[in-house]
């Protein structure tokens, strides 16, 4: 694994756990309209696949009902006034980014979470001045699983995609990275549900804990 030079990270559920913040944002616009709170494990499969998949969860709406779009918008407003409530790097992380730094291992951030919650998100938790690049579900014309914010990552981190491996909790995740030839890992540790088959994701390999992926370089 010696031809690799660069790293990307999901940020949802891969090098952020982002979880107890987004379900306290579902949890209290569920209050707020009169209903029970979900238990966190209920959440925390569905955390990085955006506002129509939590609101799903909570409401058993679909963006054609005509409540979705003022509860999505209140969703939003109190996820993004708690940020970082409780979210911080998963174990280990902050290790594995410290190494990657002292090899002189550029690192990057490939996420579907749009850029007006990313980049914030980012400044909080300290990471914006230490990353390479940072790429958004709106950074490109296209998100996860098209190719087009993976070569933008590229582009910017300085790597050709054969020369990077991304790591990810979702098999979108997975498809990004091998649609344009990169070495891909499934981060275990992230939302996975239940009925998901990360054995079929065509994933290079899999990790259970983040300073495994020191030896993949």
């Amino acid at each position: 694994m010696s031809t690799i030079h660069a790293v990307l990270f999901d940020l949802d559920g891969t090098l952020v756990d982002t979880a107890p913040d987004l379900a306290y944002a579902l949890n209290t616009v569920m209050q707020e309209q009169g209903l029970s709170p979900l238990a966190y494990a209920k959440i925390r499969p569905v955390a990085s696949h955006g506002a129509v998949a939590l609101l799903a969860l909570g409401f058993n709406i679909t963006p054609t009902d005509l409540s979705f779009d003022p509860l999505r918008q209140r969703l939003l407003d109190i996820y993004a006034a708690n940020l970082s409530r409780e979210t911080r790097l998963f174990e280990g992380m902050e290790a594995v980014l410290q190494q990657l730094e002292t090899r002189n291992i550029p690192w990057g951030i490939v996420t579907n979470k749009p850029a007006f919650l990313t980049d914030p998100l980012c400044e909080q938790l300290g990471l914006t001045a230490r990353t390479n690049c940072i790429v958004s579900a709106d950074t490109t014309p296209h998100s996860k699983p098209h190719p087009a914010p993976m070569l933008h990552a590229c582009k910017l981190i300085g790597h050709a995609p054969e020369n990077c491996l991304y790591i990810g909790d979702a098999a979108r995740d997975i498809e990004a990275g091998n649609n344009v030839n990169m070495t891909t890992l499934i981060a275990s540790w992230g939302y996975l549900a239940d009925d998901d088959t990360p054995e079929d994701w065509q994933a290079d390999g899999m990790i259970d804990q983040a300073n495994e992926l020191l030896t993949w370089l």
